[in-house]
């Protein structure tokens, strides 16, 4: 437990913290999370969870659950015990330190009255619509309603009916009494009770008013002693409410608010409101459905707590809203199920294969390593070989684009722990569609090993057609095909109808008896979790959890066209380098491990220092990524690897943010430069020099400015001189320091432009 609470990043919160014990203001530090009992959590809440919890850890201090349970109407206990067995399984824990507002509703109750005693507060029995109106504008000062200088004794005596039961629903509320012409509307007589004569989960009939969140929010945090209150910024405007009724009572401790902003994902719908209507509309399969933003829906698809906090950490906690790319948090799953999922093979869309050469009803059986990424680590499984086999239909191309390494005909591949094949035959049906390819084998090379050493570029993965075993799976994509749902529309227009997809794949028969709640890989495929509720001992659903990155891209899609080459003056060949069998030994281990191109893990495996710093900033980074950045930019700065001021995982961290959108390729290695002068975590070094890429929130007022100071040039633009497209795109580029994407920008002015 203390491993998950301990682990937060450098922040403004944290410097705060810090200053308030170096100066005794607080002798520790007590934080909250005050969750409402009316939903289940989402990812946006693990963000205020992982930072709650682990700042006070990270302190020494204690973390108090309060579940905010001020509104009956919407309230269930069935949500009060799903929000508690989430940040469980999140790592964190309360201890004995479990709260309800409803436990502070007779200390609530007895400070409005001394409000009302005082002469700070009075009970209002305006409408909601006067209350509204009679409260102003930003531009207008609010006015009193006619019951604003009612006799304290005659509120006292509303107030006391209220509670007792008396009037019905919206009959009166009690505010209290601040100023009406305050700049910050939240000021003006804000609202402190209400009535609802309902039952309550657990006082039951004893109360018939109840406090809003304004009001009971920074007390209770002054009856449990806490220090530093955290909200998302939507509450800024709070805090002078907070503060007001924190110093008009008698509270045993003084709380402080700070805000910072909430989280935000594209593709993603977080709001509250939006999830109930998908789960009440029958849009999703209930609060746990693996499409969901929830922490129970990402639990049941097959995400670890684990991968949840250090995607919290990543994205961290500051002032400013952005929003967050979702390839953050699939890298974030990717690099913990890496070290942790189990290596099998599974075919999606079949085609037969079979080997003539292989005897009919022989059986190879092979033994397969499960971590062939780790070769230190020990454990294997049985993979049957035998003549008819299952490939991916996408591994034969008949005619191959340039650079193909997977099977056609005349083409030799390896099969995955298995033998060298080659395709000597292409069978198709009546309609041209290829039904079975006929191949042959090398005896000598099982395991996928040459006798002979000559080359093999292409590994692909099968599974016997004999012996593989048909399992169901899951096949989860974005909830939403938009980066912004309901933007231009109403937001359910915006669901993906592919988010889900039910298939079958043939899986070898090691994978076909795992149980419920256990992760694999299927190799080159992705992350598959066995469904903890729809799966059976020995009898697995496969959900994917992500997949992994296809290094093919479009170039499976559509073969580049064919240019005429031109005419070139003969060069002087040059004899090829020789390279040592050891390094060729170690850098095809390291393709079959990573799945990196084979020229790239030649130039890692050139030493055992730089293989061993690779493997290490893997377990942090893309594999794919991490040798690009290391071969082309790192062994180009420095010659000894050992002598970094980082550890590879830091490395492994900045590879990871050069592909998740978070930098360009210039601002990685200006990172980079950092990184080798002083030493400092990637993520820090972005936060504090603001080197991380603009989001489109920042792109577009930017642009706006661009091109209000050139208007000329846009009125010019658009009489048809698109040829200032690049001008525009320069001078973006400067005005955003070199953190606009190109690419992305380029999109952006362009639409800017045609409006």
């Amino acid at each position: 437990m203390a491993d998950a609470t301990s682990n937060v990043g450098s922040n403004f919160l944290v410097q705060i913290i810090e200053d308030d014990l170096a100066s005794g203001r607080h002798q520790g530090v007590v934080t909250r999370f005050p969750p409402e009992p009316n939903g289940y959590l989402h990812i946006g809440h693990a963000k205020a969870v992982v930072a709650d919890f682990g700042l006070a850890a990270r302190y020494g201090g204690r973390c108090h659950l309060r579940f905010d349970d001020t509104n009956p109407v919407k309230e269930d206990p069935k949500y009060a015990e799903a929000i508690q067995r989430d940040i469980r399984w999140l790592g964190f824990d309360w201890g004995e330190h479990l709260y309800w507002a409803s436990d502070y509703f007779q200390q609530l109750y007895d400070w409005a009255v001394q409000l009302v005693r005082e002469g700070k507060a009075y009970v209002d029995e305006s409408s909601e619509e006067e209350i509204r109106e009679l409260r102003g504008s930003i531009e207008e000062a609010g006015r009193p309603s006619r019951w604003r200088d009612r006799p304290v004794d005659e509120s006292l005596e509303r107030l006391d009916e209220m509670r007792r039961g008396v009037h019905p629903d919206g009959a009166m509320v009690l505010r209290a009494k601040i100023d009406l012409g305050h700049a910050n509307m939240k000021m003006r007589d804000p609202l402190m009770y209400r009535i609802r004569n309902v039952e309550h989960p657990r006082t039951g009939h004893t109360w018939h008013i109840y406090p809003f969140y304004d009001y009971a929010h920074g007390l209770s945090d002054a009856i449990e002693h806490v220090t530093h209150s955290m909200c998302s910024l939507e509450f800024e405007n709070n805090r002078a409410l907070y503060d007001w009724f924190v110093d008009n009572l008698p509270t045993p401790s003084r709380p402080h608010q700070y805000e910072w902003a909430r989280l935000k994902i594209h593709y993603v719908v977080l709001s509250k409101r939006k999830l109930i209507q998908l789960v009440d509309d029958g849009h999703v399969d209930g609060w746990d459905d693996p499409r969901m933003p929830t922490i129970a829906g990402m639990r049941r698809r097959g995400f670890t707590p684990a991968s949840i906090r250090n995607f919290c950490d990543r994205v961290g906690v500051a002032k400013a809203n952005s929003t967050v790319d979702p390839l953050l948090l699939e890298n974030a799953i990717r690099d913990d199920l890496n070290d942790k999922a189990p290596r099998y093979m599974g075919v999606f869309d079949p085609l037969e294969v079979v080997v003539s050469t292989w005897p009919a009803g022989e059986v190879d059986t092979l033994d397969a390593s499960l971590w062939p990424h780790d070769v230190d680590r020990e454990g294997t499984r049985p993979v049957p070989f035998t003549r008819h086999l299952y490939v991916e239909r996408s591994d034969f191309a008949e005619t191959p684009p340039k650079g193909w390494r997977r099977l056609a005909p005349g083409v030799e591949v390896r099969l995955r722990y298995g033998y060298l094949v080659t395709v000597d035959n292409v069978v198709k049906d009546d309609t041209g569609r290829v039904i079975r390819l006929e191949v042959s084998h090398d005896p000598a090379s099982r395991g996928g090993v040459s006798p002979d050493g000559r080359k093999v570029k292409g590994t692909i993965h099968w599974v016997s057609a004999e012996q593989g075993v048909e399992r169901p799976v899951r096949i989860f994509d974005r909830l939403f095909k938009v980066e912004q749902p309901g933007k231009d529309r109403p937001f359910l227009e915006d669901i993906n109808p592919n988010a889900r997809v039910d298939a079958t794949a043939v899986v070898e028969p090691a994978a076909a008896r795992l149980g419920p709640s256990e992760h694999v890989q299927f190799e080159r495929t992705g992350y598959f979790y066995a469904d903890p509720l729809d799966s059976d001992e020995g009898a697995p659903v496969f959900n994917r959890v992500v997949p992994l990155k296809d290094s093919w891209g479009k170039a499976k899609a559509a073969p580049a066209p064919v240019k005429k080459p031109k005419a070139k003056a003969p060069k002087k060949s040059k004899a090829p380098r020789e390279v040592p069998p050891e390094v060729l030994e170690r850098a095809e281990r390291l393709v079959q491990s990573h799945q990196i191109d084979h020229k790239e893990a030649v130039l890692v495996a050139v030493t055992e220092e730089r293989e061993r710093f690779f493997r290490s900033a893997s377990t942090a980074g893309p594999p794919e990524a991490v040798a690009k950045l290391l071969v082309n930019v790192l062994v180009g700065e420095v010659d000894d690897l050992g002598s970094l001021p980082f550890v590879p995982e830091a490395f492994g961290a900045l590879a990871a943010r050069s592909v998740d959108g978070t930098l360009s390729s210039n601002l990685t290695k200006q990172v980079l430069a950092r990184m080798l002068e002083t030493g400092s975590d990637p993520d820090d070094i972005i936060d504090a020099e603001g080197l991380a890429l603009m989001g489109d929130d920042e792109l577009h007022p930017l642009i706006s400015e661009v091109l209000a100071a050139h208007a000329d040039k846009v009125t010019a633009y658009r009489e048809g001189r698109t040829n200032l497209l690049g001008f525009f795109m320069g001078q973006v580029m400067k005005a955003s320091g070199g953190r606009a994407d190109p690419a992305r920008a380029k999109g952006l002015v362009t639409t800017h432009l045609d409006a």
